[in-house]
């Protein structure tokens, strides 16, 4: 076996990292289902790539969140802990909500209708401008409308999209919570 001088080694360890830094892997072509098949996601136009990029994947424990127990209504997240049927009223009071609504929208009226029938603090917010949409964003609002409800913490119990969601939202509160 023959010696290498300390020179020789600092040598090769140079050689190696111009090596490393010259390393071009190949492209991972990723596959995912859309609209009903699966296609490479490299093929998809913008806006199906950007929903992709802010899917979040399925967990057992994040699952938890949800109740699925009754079939014939929509799966919701469960109302929070503190939430009491004894006291609806000054449970809503802590209650509140975000509205995100268009003004061209054909199934906002019925949601605003719903929403204003309701002794609960929240705001509305139109997407229709530039603020609005920014905020829609920022909050992974993809459709009008939306209404999110917050607890008295301020952490997202529900969120909804129309009438019948709602009204099974205010009925889940009353019976779990």
């Amino acid at each position: 076996m023959e010696k290498r001088t300390l020179a020789q080694i600092d040598a090769e360890i140079e050689e190696t990292r111009a090596a490393l830094k010259d390393v071009h892997g190949t492209e991972t072509e990723v596959y995912a289902r859309i609209v009903g098949y699966y296609r490479a996601v490299k093929h998809w136009n913008k806006g199906k790539r950007d929903e992709f990029d802010q899917r979040k994947m399925f967990t057992l424990e994040a699952s938890k969140e949800y109740d699925i127990t009754a079939a014939d209504q929509p799966c919701v997240r469960k109302a929070p802990a503190k939430m009491s049927a004894a006291e609806p009223a000054a449970d809503l009071q802590s209650v509140t909500y975000e509205m995100y609504t268009r003004q061209t929208c054909p199934n906002c009226p019925p949601v605003k209708d719903f929403m204003s029938e309701l002794d609960m603090p929240g705001r509305a917010i139109d997407v229709d401008t530039k603020e609005g949409l920014a905020e829609a964003a920022k909050k992974g609002v993809f459709a009008s409308p939306t209404v999110i409800f917050y607890n008295e913490a301020g952490v997202e119990t529900a969120r909804c999209h129309n009438v019948e969601e709602l009204e099974a939202v205010f009925n889940k509160v009353k019976v779990t919570a």
